[in-house]
């Protein structure tokens, strides 16, 4: 039944033409039945049913080609019959489809075409009102015709507005989420500077050291350029990192401070607990060093997941926190049982300072190649969990 819907849609003007020779035949048999001007009914029964069939080709023309033929059937004397059905359908299909002009025309040949046939053709009604009353009822269908085309072609129009709205709120979303992942990134680099700064400082700190004891402390020095080594790489993987996800910016700078890591989690947890968030805090495994990126990476998805929750998470809600490390991974699991809209807030990218909700969770993770993975809890609330790979330098 479908393909066969789809079929009629795609060919309108067969559709049209099979409705048009039946109206073709059935007029026929009128002319038939009638026997007398059979040519002029012949002639104007023809014009009607090709108005039937071509008014989606040319819905103007064809208004012109009913307007035409009625008028040579008043001239003619050709009684009202089957074929004037076809005014009715132009009528209908000109106000839907056509431009403003033929659509006034159809709606003040509807009205005239009645009290015109009522005229030529007066019946057997017997006084004046009969004939009124006749007319009156004859000029409803051709009223309803334009009526209901013209409904249709504002509802068309409402329709096209609303659908060009929600393409250009797409458009708008669209340039909101590629702005946020801008900021974020120029964030992001602007942590990563920070980082790479600190490693060369210490490189260079250890290398003045190692030369200063080469000499008198060999042992001492060794250690020095081992510290170098490994820093070193540190650096360079975060460099990797820099050059690899980012582009460089004309960024005007700013204070640079040191940025916190892994250890400093239990003051931040303790600072959203001040602020009346009751958060469950839990680290499994030994904890160590571990790279700066990591560190960084870790206390900001951390950070942005807490404030979200004070933020969005509802009255009474609590939180918890567990950090695991691992051996090539630290595991983060934040998760909270709030009943606000912060499901809605993570998925559009969020109100809060810190990032734009998931859009930053993600850009962070991907600069350390982790994963991650966020969504409602059952029951409520909203769990994000983010694996972090540890990539160990010999």
């Amino acid at each position: 039944m479908q393909r066969l819907y789809d079929f009629l849609r795609r060919h309108p003007t067969g559709v049209d033409s099979f409705w048009a020779f039946v109206l073709l035949g059935i007029s026929g048999l009128w002319i038939a039945s009638e026997g007398h001007r059979l040519a002029a009914a012949a002639a104007i029964a023809v014009g009607l049913s090709a108005v039937i069939a071509l008014r989606r080709r040319a819905p103007e023309k064809m208004l012109l080609l009913a307007i035409a033929a009625g008028l040579v059937q008043v001239t003619t004397n050709v009684q009202v019959n089957p074929a004037d059905f076809a005014m009715l359908v132009i009528i209908y299909t000109v106000a839907s489809n056509g431009p403003g002009w033929a659509s006034r025309l159809a709606l003040v040949g509807g009205l005239c075409a009645s009290p015109i046939a009522t005229l030529r053709w007066p019946g057997s009604h017997e006084d004046h009102w009969g004939n009124l009353i006749s007319m009156v009822f004859l000029t409803i269908p051709f009223a309803l015709a334009w009526v209901i085309g013209d409904s249709l072609r504002t509802r068309r129009a409402y329709y096209a507005q609303l659908e060009e709205r929600a393409a250009r709120l797409q458009r708008e979303r669209e340039a909101q989420s590629k702005a946020a992942v801008a900021a974020e990134r120029a964030r992001i680099a602007r942590e990563l500077h920070d980082v790479v700064a600190h490693n060369v400082s210490v490189m260079v700190v250890q290398a003045d050291g190692a030369a200063y004891v080469l000499d008198a402390s060999p042992e001492q020095a060794k250690q020095a350029l081992e510290t170098i080594s490994s820093t070193g790489r540190q650096a360079l993987a975060e460099m990797r990192r820099l050059l690899g996800l980012l582009r460089s910016s004309d960024d005007a700078g700013g204070e640079y401070v040191p940025q916190p890591g892994v250890d400093q989690l239990a003051d931040l947890i303790e600072q959203v607990r001040g602020a009346g968030l009751p958060v469950r805090f839990e680290v499994a495994g030994e904890s160590r060093p571990l790279p700066s990126g990591v560190e960084l990476t870790a206390y900001r998805i951390v950070q942005e997941a807490l404030t979200n929750t004070r933020k969005h998470g509802g009255p009474e809600v609590s939180a918890s926190v567990r950090i695991g490390f691992g051996e090539h991974e630290l595991a983060l699991l934040i998760e909270d049982d709030g009943r606000g809209a912060q499901h809605e807030l993570y998925e559009e990218g969020g109100e809060d300072g810190l990032g734009q909700g998931l859009i930053g969770m993600r850009e962070r993770i991907g600069m350390v190649s982790g994963t991650l993975d966020a969504g409602p809890r059952p029951g409520g609330g909203f769990r994000i969990s983010a694996v972090l790979p540890i990539k160990t330098t010999r």
